[in-house]
């Protein structure tokens, strides 16, 4: 017998006012549930997939309207359960980790103390053990000297450093989901392996869903168990990782044309079709 699913999203539609003063939808009927899984999320950029992940976090700008027919999580009503509730949720038993550390850490406030922040506004702990799991959580993101990295700001430290400080402040509250959206892509090959390398330990170690969101076909292809591709605003298709082969829709067998191959020519570019009516 299959485990019920953690998250359940049915037609999740997200909305933002247009210049003419009509709704300009950014996410059109998205549906897909989440278990203990890696999930991918791929599409160009605009097609929907990083409001998606905002949308299930609460996340989406005031200006945004988000509608859907189910966006449960584990029996909770995230449309309609009280704000205070949401916010409990988020961060505690939902995490996103955003794309680039430069913009997401506080610049005036050291990492520790932004991770140590993160689990007491979620769990009732002293200041010590809150510092004694912040550096635990340092450590389970492979990062060496976590004592001296506590004291640090976010501009003492690299890229992926950063990221990996984001994931252990993410982290820290033990959350059921993840969201990484892009958390490798302002990151060099090698720490992006690194890093995938971190989250795929994390999950199978605490069983957690993950929701990864990326442009990179390839990556997702060789690190997630399913993917759902993308395009203005909706899922066009969805496949297991090891089925990119398979592809039958035309948008997703065009993302794996323009994949540069070692050996073959490059002439002529492939460029990727894109037909009106994909979009309706």
């Amino acid at each position: 017998m299959n485990a019920a699913p953690l998250l359940v999203v049915e037609d999740l539609r997200v909305a933002f006012p247009g210049r003419d003063g009509g709704m300009l939808e950014a996410v059109r009927g998205v549906s897909f549930t989440l278990g203990r899984e890696r999930l991918g999320i791929v599409g160009e950029s605009g097609s929907g997939k990083s409001q998606t992940g905002r949308a299930i976090l609460g996340l989406t700008a005031p200006e945004g309207r988000v509608t859907a027919r189910r966006l449960e999580f584990g029996g909770v009503d995230l449309l309609n359960c009280p704000p205070r509730q949401r916010r409990a949720l988020r961060g505690g038993r939902i995490a996103m980790v955003l794309q680039d550390p430069k913009f997401s850490l506080n610049p005036v406030m050291t990492l520790g103390a932004q991770i140590v922040e993160t689990l007491q506004a979620h769990r009732r702990v002293s200041g010590t053990e809150a510092r004694k799991r912040a550096l635990a959580a340092l450590e389970s993101v492979r990062i060496d000297e976590p004592a001296r990295v506590f004291k640090l700001y976010p501009h003492e430290v690299s890229g992926g450093m950063g990221q990996r400080a984001m994931i252990a402040m993410m982290l820290i509250a033990e959350p059921d989901i993840l969201v990484a959206d892009e958390p490798a892509s302002a990151l060099d090959v090698t720490v992006q392996l690194q890093l995938l390398s971190i989250l795929d330990a994390l999950v199978a170690e605490r069983g957690m869903g993950l929701i990864l969101v990326s442009h990179d076909l390839r990556l997702v292809s060789s690190f997630c168990d399913r993917i759902l591709v993308m395009y203005a605003g909706r899922v066009v298709e969805e496949l297991a990782a090891g089925g990119l082969a398979d592809a039958t829709h035309p948008y997703t067998r065009g993302l794996m044309a323009c994949l540069p191959q070692l050996g073959a020519s490059t002439h002529p570019l492939a460029t990727l079709d894109r037909r009106p009516e994909w979009a309706l």
